[in-house]
């Protein structure tokens, strides 16, 4: 029951990440920096304190309390990953969900399996997997041929897309894509993809924060013998700060840039329409993290969450991106190539998810 439920998080998680997007493409005349930056405010700013304070009142006081350098590197990641997210951004604007969300997802699941072990084998620390383990295990082999298989399906992924490109008009391509371009959607994906997997190291920098929010509620409920289903919420707080910061900095040079900051109060646009569509946007998105951290607190295995998260994502996207006909007009052959490197991406992350689990 406990992995049932689990799963069912991570399911509703990947629904919410696949999905948030949605809202933004009703935001009417209004420039990408702006609305990007608003919803950001209810993802970054707004709704994590605010859920952190309904399911751990203490939320602060942890905060205030936790060391320096988990305060830090937590940042520090939330920082990376924001510059990740910031380019998620892009890269939807020019390849679309479908084709956008599986190049970064898959480049976030490959890095965030890899990074971490080469890093412990050059830094020595004891008690982690290094990447010496992956090459003299079974376990370990499994998650490479994981990894391997998510590259190949990138890389079938990226060849629909040239596909797609060679096939259709540029007025055709822009139908479902108003601003597709391939080569710098490829750029922005894989560099985005890369830096995305921060999020997950951001969670593992600041796990005390955690287990002092978990220790907290055990204290209180000591008749349960389960984790604390929302202790990832203290988390968030810190982690999103990062995010927020990169972002913030960003939209704000574009809005002097591009002359922009008027959208904000723009009575010709609609603006209580492009306000709540932007609300609900970064709701929704802030949602995907929520159900992810209940869903790693009822299967206990943050590397194996990790990836089933990532696979629920890529399912999601794909259906949307199918849905708003963005591989509308392609011939049967791009839309069998695209799909392949989908169902690829998508057992090669069940392939890295089976081998951690035999390392548990």
């Amino acid at each position: 029951m406990q992995v049932l439920f689990g799963i069912i998080y991570h399911f509703i998680g990947g629904v919410a990440s696949g999905s948030f997007y949605i809202p933004y493409k009703k935001v009417k005349s209004w420039s990408w920096e702006s609305y990007w930056l608003v919803g950001g405010l209810f993802s970054w700013l707004i709704i994590p304190p605010f859920v952190a304070w309904l399911t751990i009142p203490e939320f602060s006081s942890i905060i205030a309390g936790a060391a320096f350098s988990t305060l830090f590197w937590t940042f520090f990641w939330g920082i990376l990953w924001g510059i990740g997210g910031l380019m998620y951004g892009l890269g939807m604007r020019y390849l679309g969900m479908s084709l956008g969300n599986s190049v970064l997802l898959g480049f976030t699941s490959a890095f965030g399996s890899l990074a971490p072990p080469i890093y412990y084998d050059l830094a020595g620390i004891e008690g982690k997997v290094t990447f010496t383990q992956l090459l003299q295990t079974t376990w370990g082999n499994v998650i490479l041929l994981g990894v391997v298989l998510c590259l190949i399906g990138i890389y079938i992924c990226g060849k629909a897309g040239f596909q797609k490109e060679n096939e259709l008009p540029e007025e055709k391509k822009k139908e479902g894509v108003k601003e597709f371009n391939l080569r710098k959607g490829l750029i922005v994906c894989i560099i985005s993809g890369i830096l995305s997997a921060g999020f997950n190291y951001g969670i593992e920098a600041g796990s005390s924060l955690a287990d002092a929010a978990n220790n907290l509620w055990k204290a209180a409920h000591p008749e349960e013998s389960v984790n604390f289903l929302f202790r990832n919420n203290v988390i968030y707080v810190v982690l999103l700060w990062g995010g927020l910061t990169t972002n913030f900095i960003w939209c704000m040079i574009l809005n002097a840039r591009n002359k922009s900051f008027g959208d904000y109060s723009n009575k010709k646009t609609p603006l209580a329409k492009n306000y709540l569509f932007c609300a609900l946007a970064g709701t929704t998105w802030f949602m995907q993290y929520l159900f992810y951290g209940m869903g790693e607190s009822k299967l206990g295995n943050g590397a194996s969450s990790w990836i089933l998260h990532m696979a629920f994502i890529i399912l999601v996207a794909n259906f949307w991106g199918f849905a708003l006909k963005e591989w509308s007009g392609v011939s049967k052959k791009t839309k069998r190539t695209i799909i392949a490197g989908i169902a690829t991406i998508i057992l090669a992350v069940i392939v890295v998810g089976y081998g951690n689990s035999l390392n548990k």
